[in-house]
């Protein structure tokens, strides 16, 4: 092994989901419904991009009677519950912005530390695993050099925003945002554009609030999938229902976790919607959520007490194998491929799929732990540690490391199985060291990605990642007593000699061979333990 290996952090048990979120179609609605939403969500959205601005007028000033001062400007034009909810998706926008400009700053020093230690170097010079090398040319120095200036003038910019409490934020997106300058490229018209910029900065959100009718006043479904929306004050006259409210013509339904929504909805607890509209398909949607308490998690020894799965995740695939207590790989490697191109929708749903079949595969073995590394490929991402290697950053940029560890751990909740998030160094590299060449056959060709999900597996189980090697020639014997490599440390006897066992040493004799000695004379010469003993011919030597 290489010397100065960094520590290695002990496996943990991930923990569950905090919260729930479901999703449904807004069917049946009349041009009449869909005109209310349309202007209650521009209404709303108009409210809630000015209470945006103020917000990060305000910067870091801001405090809690700034807060009511902006909800009470709110309230006339809209209602007490509206505004609450508009400043309070203000206030985790401009927190979130707020995050994004750390991690972008932090970002910049980075790169701006390899920069300086790359241009520190002789051209041409080598670089290792844990620090790049120099530059190859002198004009790829030059343009490294003059990279580093514009970095520095960027962090000084972005340094002085942070200092100042400033945050660059755009209602919609800023993605969104730009492709107005790109239809052509993004084939869209401008009228298209037009719709998918309004539908995203529409406001429709309302939040629950426990022990008022169905847990929540603004925006509230009954049980049988009636939906009505608290109108706000300058559109009072579109109302169809009393108190100001418009009924849908539509019902909804949930059909993931339906029955747990209705009983918490006829229980009148808090529940949180959304409404949103997507212009690609002219289609409306309605989204819940509300909070759950987190389930106890099982402890580490416990959740492996029927083996582990372990789970390596690739670029196109899921490498997974079946570990036994003892860290034994049991049965054939499993693989679960997903296709991360296109769009985000389908990214999602393409990992969704893998883990719901690995998910379905673990509760067939009976396994209630899958084992998973605990990745952030954060620092792995820099144009300047990777420069060159455009095809590399953009495969570990692909990498659903976040969301697949959060999809499993929401996902595995449901079915019982724990998730164990174990440390990722030197996963692959020992896992092929130690396991690919002895599982490779003439009928099964091991991948590296199979033989880590074996190294991942077993750091879940606490044991090493090497095999149990063959002792030497002359150590084959019980003199230095039986090699255990993969004994812990606590295991009874793991050094004392194998437990004599009566009858002969040699496969070919029967079983029964001990008993038949006994009742016959020999006439051979045999050896007993290592001491020779002469038994006569029963036969005569002469006639």
């Amino acid at each position: 092994m290489d010397k100065g290996l960094r520590k290695l952090a002990a496996p943990f048990v991930a923990p569950g989901p905090s919260g729930v979120a479901i999703r449904t179609r807004l069917k049946h609605l009349t041009a009449a419904d869909e005109e209310v939403l349309r202007r209650v969500g521009a209404h709303l959205g108009t409210l809630a991009s000015g209470d945006l601005k103020t917000r990060c007028h305000d910067g870091l000033e801001h405090d809690a009677k700034a807060w009511a001062v902006r909800k009470r400007e709110l309230t006339p034009l809209s209602s007490a519950r509206w505004a609450g909810a508009i400043t309070r998706a203000t206030h985790e926008q401009w927190a979130l912005a707020r995050r994004c400009a750390l991690a972008h700053l932090q970002s910049l020093e980075a790169g701006i530390r390899t920069l300086r230690h790359r241009l520190s170097l002789p051209l041409g010079q080598k670089g290792g695993k844990r620090a790049p090398g120099g530059y190859r040319s002198r004009r790829e120095w030059h343009a490294k050099s003059r990279r580093l200036r514009v970095l520095e003038d960027r962090l000084a910019r972005e340094r002085a925003d942070w200092t100042a409490g400033r945050v660059h934020v755009v209602r919609g997106g800023k993605r969104l945002a730009r492709m107005r300058h790109q239809l052509p490229a993004a084939h869209l018209t401008e009228l298209q554009w037009r719709a998918r910029w309004e539908a995203a900065r529409w406001f429709l959100r309302a939040d629950g609030e426990s022990g008022k009718r169905y847990g929540n006043e603004t925006i509230r479904i009954s049980p049988d999938g009636e939906v009505s929306i608290r109108l706000p004050a300058p559109l009072k006259q579109l109302a169809n229902a009393p108190h100001g409210r418009y009924v849908l013509t539509g019902r909804i339904r949930f059909a993931h976790r339906g029955p747990e929504w209705a009983d918490r909805v006829a229980a009148n607890r808090a529940v949180a919607y959304r409404i949103h509209h997507d212009p690609a398909r002219g289609r409306w949607y309605v989204t819940a959520s509300w909070q759950i308490p987190v389930a106890q998690t099982l402890p580490l020894a416990a959740a492996l007490g029927h083996g582990v799965i372990g789970v390596d995740m690739n670029a196109d695939h899921l490498a997974v194998w079946r570990l036994d207590v003892h860290g034994n790989p049991t049965g054939t490697p499993r693989r679960f491929s997903y296709d991360l191109s296109g769009t985000a929708g389908h990214r999602d749903a393409q990992l969704r799929h893998a883990l719901t079949r690995l998910l379905n595969w673990a509760r067939t073995c009976g396994v209630r732990a899958i084992a998973v590394e605990d990745l952030d490929f954060t620092a792995e991402k820099t144009r300047e540690k990777h420069g060159r290697k455009r095809w590399f950053r953009r495969l570990v940029s692909g990498l659903p490391t976040g969301r697949l560890r959060a999809r499993l751990t929401s996902m595995a909740d449901q079915t019982g199985i724990t998730v164990v998030a174990v440390d990722p160094a030197y996963t692959s590299r020992w896992g092929a060291q130690h396991w690919q060449k002895p599982l490779t056959s003439k009928n099964r060709k091991t991948t590296r990605h199979d033989a880590a999900s074996i190294a991942i597996g077993r750091r879940a189980q606490g044991y090493p990642l090497r095999r149990r090697t063959t002792p030497p020639r002359a150590h084959r014997s019980d003199v230095h007593g039986h090699r255990t490599v993969q004994a812990k440390p606590d295991a009874p006897g793991r050094e004392e000699p194998r437990r004599r066992l009566p009858g002969p040493r040699t496969r070919s004799v029967p079983p029964d061979a001990e008993r038949t000695r006994a009742t016959r004379t020999p006439n051979t010469v045999r050896d007993v333990r290592g001491e020779r003993e002469w038994v006569p011919d029963s036969l005569p030597l002469t006639d």
